[in-house]
């Protein structure tokens, strides 16, 4: 990224952050510095990456935990790998299993929804091929925060609290008392500013980087995992866990305006982003505030989704391929839809998310775009007694119709909404970047690639810009400070604009870029978030 090129027309709360030896960029500032505090002990973006991540389990449980799912893109020594962290359906659990049960539909909350969690084996991947420090010195920062405590930033300590009241109407029953003892452990959720500790969380750390994720799986950990589902009958075995590691994957990308963006394939949403690209990338855009840009982005958006949510899922039960969705014809087929007013494609229900994301670079060049989440907040309500795991929720994703792209099937996993982002341009790497936040997740990504390629915005404009997110028809929400006589025109042109109380459904993002001439490293986060950059 030639920075000079790079302008910011947007008023911020923050400037953008320059740095040499390395970077980190998240949502929780102690999370940002768990990181750097590796990187300056001689790990590399990689090991940063994965104490960062550890760290957020602790400090920032409103979206991520060691129960959730990670996804990663890594660049090391000129080459991108990916890694999908994501944990199938449990090898006993069918669309008759849980019909039997009661239910006509995947349910929410309690130990039915609870797929395999990828976190520990993603950590471990990640350090076995890639990391420079033990694994075991990675959790130190994690495991202090855990035992110590910290106080609760803002928007955490808003979160909890929204948590805390939603999870006392709707979760009930002596298994999720758990969840209240550790997370609500006097009656309450804990105040901002209020000191936050969980001795089991620290102690479950431990375990996890004395014996290399071992006891997760096929240990201790996981004993204690089986033993409260299968309690509470749910289906998650010994033999899921057992049988689990997360897997190396290529990376899937698109050529957009000489810039090569990447993403995670199927069965996460990132293709989602990349399809949309496609669909603009023969449009001319020549400023970003103009109701031509954004009445052909929110169609190419919308045109995107409601193909994607069709076909999107485990790789191995897709039935159009991920070449042809990302394929010229593909893309004109779907670019002659759009005209000068708002269509009608099939509505897509969208539920929110819960996730973190977080960008890593070092003086070496090596940089990571890592996410990882429990989903919708909390995840299932489900939290192991003593250990501080609370489990994700992820297969509440999967149909019970049979004939559905996304339909339930033992040892499946599921569309994924966590998505990492990264860009190229020949040879070089640009760097990492992601938005979390459930569906909203490829739109971010879509709107965040646009501001930086097509409108030269530095890393923290590009995040600090008005954000939009399609919802279904011809619905379309917009941040509170998104320009008015812009949701006037767009009005007219047959969108069905709501302006939001506020910018939490908007996602969260991260960005690192890195000028291969001379390494410096450029960061913006997100400003709708407790975000940080810690540097050096």
């Amino acid at each position: 990224m030639e920075m000079d090129h790079l302008y910011q027309p947007y008023s911020s709360v923050r400037n953008t952050v320059f740095a040499r030896k390395g970077m980190v960029a998240t949502s929780q500032p102690l999370g940002a510095q768990a990181g750097l505090e590796i990187l300056q002990k001689g790990g590399n973006a990689i090991d940063a990456a994965i104490a960062t991540a550890a760290a957020l389990t602790v400090v920032e449980p409103t979206s991520n935990g060691i129960g959730g799912d990670a996804f990663a893109l890594v660049w090391v020594n000129g080459q991108l790998y990916g890694l999908n962290g994501s944990g199938p359906a449990p090898a006993a659990i069918s669309i008759d299993a849980v019909k039997a049960k009661g239910y006509e539909r995947m349910p929410k909350f309690g130990v039915i929804p609870i797929t395999v969690p990828g976190v520990p084996s993603a950590w471990l991947e990640l350090s076995k091929r890639f990391g420079k420090l033990p694994f075991k010195e990675l959790f130190s920062p994690a495991i202090r925060y855990a035992k110590e405590g910290f106080p609760l930033t803002p928007v955490l300590g808003k979160y909890w609290q929204l948590a805390y009241t939603h999870f006392k109407e709707v979760l009930k029953g002596e298994q999720f008392n758990p969840w209240f003892d550790t997370f609500a452990p006097n009656g309450k959720a804990p105040d901002i500013g209020e000191m936050w500790s969980s001795p089991g969380h620290a102690a479950t750390l431990t375990s996890i980087a004395e014996t290399n994720a071992e006891s997760f799986y096929r240990g201790e950990l996981a004993e204690k995992i089986v033993e409260f589902i299968q309690k509470y009958d749910g289906f998650l075995t010994k033999g899921d866990l057992e049988n689990y590691r997360a897997e190396w994957v290529d990376p899937i990308s698109t050529n957009y305006r000489g810039y090569d963006v990447w993403e995670i394939p199927p069965n996460g949403q990132g293709l989602l982003a990349l399809m949309a690209l496609n669909i603009v990338r023969d449009f001319d855009f020549t400023e970003k505030d103009t109701i031509d840009t954004y009445h052909k982005q929110i169609e190419a958006i919308k045109l995107a989704f409601t193909e994607a949510k069709e076909v999107i899922t485990d790789q191995k039960h897709m039935k159009i391929s991920a070449e042809y969705l990302l394929s010229d014809e593909f893309a004109h087929i779907n670019r002659l839809r759009i005209n000068d007013k708002a269509i009608t494609p099939e509505p897509v229900q969208q539920p929110s998310g819960g996730t973190v994301y977080l960008a890593t670079a070092d003086a070496e060049g090596n940089m990571v775009s890592f996410i990882q989440s429990n989903y919708m907040g909390f995840g299932s309500g489900i939290v192991i007694p003593g250990t501080g795991i609370g489990l994700q929720n992820r297969g509440f994703d999967f149909s019970l119709e049979r004939a559905h792209a996304n339909a339930l099937l033992p040892g499946k996993k599921c569309y994924h909404t966590i998505i990492p982002g990264f860009l190229t341009k020949g040879n070089e790497a640009i760097g990492p970047f992601g938005v979390m936040g459930g569906f909203m997740q490829p739109q971010g990504h879509f709107q965040v690639v646009m501001s930086t390629v097509d409108f030269h915005l530095n890393p923290q404009a590009a995040l600090d810009a008005p954000r939009w997110q399609w919802m279904d028809g011809k619905k379309v929400m917009v941040e509170p400070h998104f320009p008015n006589h812009l949701v006037q025109t767009l009005i007219r042109k047959g969108h069905q604009i709501q302006v939001a109380s506020d910018t939490g459904g908007f996602g969260r993002g991260q960005i690192i870029w890195r000028n291969p001439q001379t390494g410096v490293l450029m960061g913006g986060t997100e400003s709708r978030t407790d975000g940080a950059i810690a540097a050096w």
